[in-house]
């Protein structure tokens, strides 16, 4: 008697309306949030702030015969379309060191590290030391105040450009491009524009 095919497993259904979500962020370029699960198919990354985002399209849901887009909750480097890549990368690590610095100073140290940290006066643990350094000279190549301004209130603050817009006078645009400006210098420092001149 002939032996049956073991039957492939079949992918677990998707949650209710992710489906939908992974098909807007596809068509809008935000794919960045996207990761392939086990069986191939594109999925938000679980527990994410990302994946808890909502993006509402008008117009029948279909952003190719004209609907608007509207996202809810917005990480600013992920809610203004026009950033590449590359600038989200760099905001999102600017962010990171500063956070790391910020969490590291305030854990409690053990008792050995703090009375024999091998180091003259008490010992900081070099995690903590490294982590601020880190931020210290990434927030230095900003090198600019307003541009420094503009990227620590969008990308550690989470402000919108349009409430930065208002509280300064500026016009909109003048902020996006001191936050793409900032951005690209964070690029250069972190090494993600090797021989690509800012400007």
């Amino acid at each position: 008697m002939p032996r049956k095919a073991a039957k492939k497993p079949q992918p677990p259904k998707l949650p209710k309306g992710e489906a939908e979500q992974v098909r807007i962020r596809r068509e809008i370029g935000h794919d960045f949030a996207l990761k392939p699960d086990a069986f191939g198919r594109q999925r938000l990354t679980p527990g994410t702030a990302e994946a808890r985002r909502v993006y509402q399209v008008s117009n029948g849901g279909y952003t190719s015969t004209g609907g608007i887009v509207r996202l809810r909750n917005v990480d600013p480097l992920t809610g203004i379309t026009s950033l590449t890549r590359q600038q989200r990368e760099a905001g999102q690590r600017f962010r990171d060191d500063f956070e790391r610095s910020a969490r590291e100073g305030l854990q409690p140290q053990s008792w050995s590290e703090r009375i024999d940290g091998g180091r003259l006066g008490g010992g900081v643990p070099d995690r903590v030391l490294s982590a601020g350094r880190a931020h210290a000279h990434a927030a230095a190549a900003l090198a600019h105040w307003e541009v420094a301004e503009v990227v620590r209130k969008i990308c550690l603050e989470g402000q919108s450009v349009k409430a930065i817009a208002e509280r300064t006078g500026d016009g909109r645009d003048v902020v996006v491009k001191l936050l793409k400006l900032g951005l690209d210098l964070l690029a250069v420092h972190y090494g993600m524009m090797m021989g690509r001149k800012v400007g």
